[in-house]
């Protein structure tokens, strides 16, 4: 168990730093509004991330069942994820204006439900989630308590992360240029597209050849 927290703490911090809407929305919030409804507003983003990741797991579920004995069905996964990081490297055209959270600092709920609204319109989270299930799966022995484990400690170390975001909000709004947020998304686009590419190679190899359950070992390590 505390071999998955271990292996689930960098994912989490990685997860932190996708860049998007959700993203300057909590810069801006924490910035103008305060710490609490910073924390409030990511709460409701934390909650659309379990949501999507309860519908992706159960909605692989027997995806995950057979991919010890179809090795093949990997390259579904890569595919989603190279798709996902060639989408998020070459596309730039985000919008550098904030968007306007036009709600009282006392409207805890409203934050909330608007966290948890700009999480949930991107269909991209559940296609993340998606590719990551089904590379974490079958090296967590699709055993439920342990993909609970992982899971946890995963959003625990992306709320962690963001808690840091939040405090140092001020400071992260003046550093992020426009050019410097083209380098973390192309970044991230990088590491998902290796992910992609190692796991539909993991569908052509022999099984004992390429094993993503080592690759997750040597995160451990």
């Amino acid at each position: 168990m505390i071999e998955d927290i271990q292996a689930a703490i960098p994912l989490g911090f990685l997860l932190s730093f996708r860049v998007g809407p959700v993203f300057f929305v909590l810069l801006e919030t924490s910035a103008t509004k305060g710490f609490r409804a910073g924390f409030v507003l990511d709460l409701g983003v934390i909650l659309a991330d379990i949501f999507f990741l309860v519908i992706a797991y159960f909605s692989s579920f027997q995806l995950l069942e057979n991919l010890s004995n179809q090795p093949g069905l990997y390259v579904f996964g890569g595919v989603i994820l190279l798709v996902y990081g060639l989408t998020i490297f070459f596309r730039s055209d985000f919008k550098e204006k904030k968007p306007r959270m036009v709600t009282r600092s006392s409207d805890y709920l409203g934050l909330f439900v608007k966290g948890f609204l700009l999480n949930f319109i991107n269909i991209g989270v559940l296609v993340f989630w998606l590719g990551v299930i089904i590379i974490v799966g079958p090296s967590l022995d699709n055993q439920p308590n342990r993909i609970i484990t992982f899971f946890s400690a995963m959003l625990g170390a992306y709320l962690i992360t963001d808690i840091v975001k939040i405090i140092l909000a001020k400071q992260l709004r003046r550093k992020l240029t426009r050019d410097r947020i083209l380098v973390v998304k192309k970044i991230l686009g990088v590491i998902l597209i290796i992910c992609g590419i190692v796991l539909i190679v993991k569908g052509f190899l022999p099984k004992d050849q390429l094993s993503i359950e080592q690759g997750i070992e040597l995160i451990r390590e």
